[in-house]
């Protein structure tokens, strides 16, 4: 019976596979009272499947069935998504299927598309006005200037305020890729190194303990030698490719002084800080309980003053300026419908590195450390590549209890270690279009606005030709 429901809802040999690589791994023991448990370190590796066709299928079918997928990426995530769902029901049962959705849905899911809606339509009502031309200096201001404040703002907020002035200041530009990538490589992601508020890695290491300034002192000089170098190949290649264009630089559409429309979204902009800040600050103690999932009270009331502060963007900004913002929830829904799967096919594959040594994965957790020490390159590189593939905050989560010691001992006893696994999920979610959510975003916006991005393999040689080498770099200075 259990093979004739599965076959009923998916396709023959992707259940009966299914069915074997579940039948392959011994049943995850549950908790004789409270919470149904998932042991991660009795599943094997198949259940990381589904997780790879979701990526697989963000990096193939935008190529080789463009039209589909532009049609169907909703339901081919939801598929992936069923490739979880459905076994997990019929080998571990509703109770445990429920818990793992619940809480993947309440405490992970629900407040990162919170908080990305938040910024998307803050950010999304500020309007530069006035006349910008895509020259190789105002470009590379942009950048520079984005890569500055990503780690004030978030990278969310930095890339969502700056990437709509930087395509139109480009419209006129027959060469506009490499700017967006290396927006992606620095405002999306290396520039939000600097503080908890710039990306949730951050965040959670303050949660844990990590002192709030603690990443700016000691991620400071690795952020500013790879931000530095990044501005630096990015100018010499905009003036190449600037000057083998046959007309002269155009200015944006608009007339007069650089101005600003929707100033009243730059003081909502720190209000969102304010509500993340207040989070993790404000400890009341209270909690509500969703079948076996404990929901604090300060992150409810963050969420809520996020959705409260995105009402008002939108009721506080006009219309008019939104449209020649060229505004559009697109790129939103885009990331919540892929985002949902990934999250849920995702759920096994962080089970098992979370079983450390014990899990199918446990070479890799092995590998950061040797006779007991910590090898700071090592969790570096480890942080670093899962979080290109992996939700970069729950993969900075594995690598700070694989540490030895508490925040305060990685703080002040091995502030290398700490450095390496902070910095590893923060730059090196610049490597794929996954790594980090406003990687996706920028992308989907830059592609409404007509520009030809990369595929998904095709960002990974840009990232691969400039950023792997830098971050070996970084290697040999920081964490060797």
């Amino acid at each position: 019976m259990a093979m004739l429901s599965l076959r009923s809802i998916l396709p023959p040999k992707v259940a009966l596979f299914l069915c074997l690589a579940a039948a392959a791994s011994p049943v995850p023991a549950l908790a004789a009272e409270g919470a149904p448990h998932l042991d991660g370190g009795a599943l094997g590796l198949p259940w990381v499947i589904p997780f790879a066709g979701m990526l697989l299928s963000i990096a193939l079918m935008p190529l080789l069935v463009p039209r589909f997928w532009h049609h169907h990426f909703g339901k081919v995530s939801a598929f992936w998504a069923l490739c979880i769902v459905v076994p997990f029901l019929l080998f571990f049962g509703p109770a445990l299927t429920a818990y793992e959705l619940l809480h993947t849905l309440l405490l992970e899911y629900i407040p990162f598309i919170i908080l990305l809606l938040a910024l998307f339509t803050v950010a999304g009502g500020v309007r530069v006005t006035g006349a910008l031309a895509g020259s190789p200096g105002v470009n590379t201001a942009i950048l520079a200037i984005g890569t500055a404040i990503a780690s004030l703002m978030g990278t969310t907020g930095a890339a969502m305020l700056l990437i709509r002035p930087l395509i139109r200041a480009n419209e006129q530009r027959r060469h506009k890729v490499h700017t967006i990538v290396f927006f992606i490589f620095l405002v999306a992601n290396i520039g939000g190194s600097l503080t908890p508020l710039g990306d949730p890695p951050l965040f959670l290491g303050f949660l844990k303990g990590v002192a709030f300034f603690w990443p700016t002192v000691h991620l400071l000089a690795p952020m500013a030698l790879c931000a530095v170098i990044l501005l630096a190949a990015y100018y010499v290649l905009d003036r190449i490719l600037h000057a083998r264009e046959t007309d002269p630089p155009v200015r944006a559409p608009g007339t007069g002084r650089i101005g600003i429309e929707g100033k009243v979204n730059i003081l909502l902009l720190l209000a969102v800080v304010g509500a993340v800040l207040l989070s993790g600050i404000w400890k009341p103690g209270v909690t509500f309980e969703v079948y076996h999932v404990t929901v604090e009270l300060q992150n409810l009331v963050r969420d809520l003053l996020l959705l409260g502060i995105a009402f008002l963007s939108l009721r506080l900004t006009s219309e008019t300026s939104r449209r020649a913002n060229a505004f559009s929830w697109d790129p939103i829904l885009e990331v919540a419908k892929l985002f949902a799967g990934i999250f849920v096919t995702i759920i096994p594959a962080i089970a098992i590195l979370r079983a450390g040594t014990d899990g199918a994965l446990g070479m890799v957790v092995a590998a950061v450390n040797q006779n007991g020490q910590p090898v700071p390159a090592a969790y570096f590189w480890a942080t670093g590549l899962l979080s290109s593939f992996l939700d970069n905050a729950p993969t900075y989560l594995v690598f700070f209890n694989a540490a030895p010691g508490d925040a305060q001992h990685l703080m002040y006893g091995t502030p290398q270690v700490l450095a390496a696994i902070s910095a590893g999920a923060v730059f090196m979610g610049a490597n794929t279009y996954i790594g980090n959510a406003p990687n996706f975003m920028v992308k989907a916006i830059a592609e409404e606005r007509g520009i030809k991005m990369p595929s998904f393999f095709g960002y990974m040689a840009w990232s691969g030709a400039f950023l792997i080498p830098l971050f070996a770099l970084v290697t040999l200075v920081f964490f060797r």
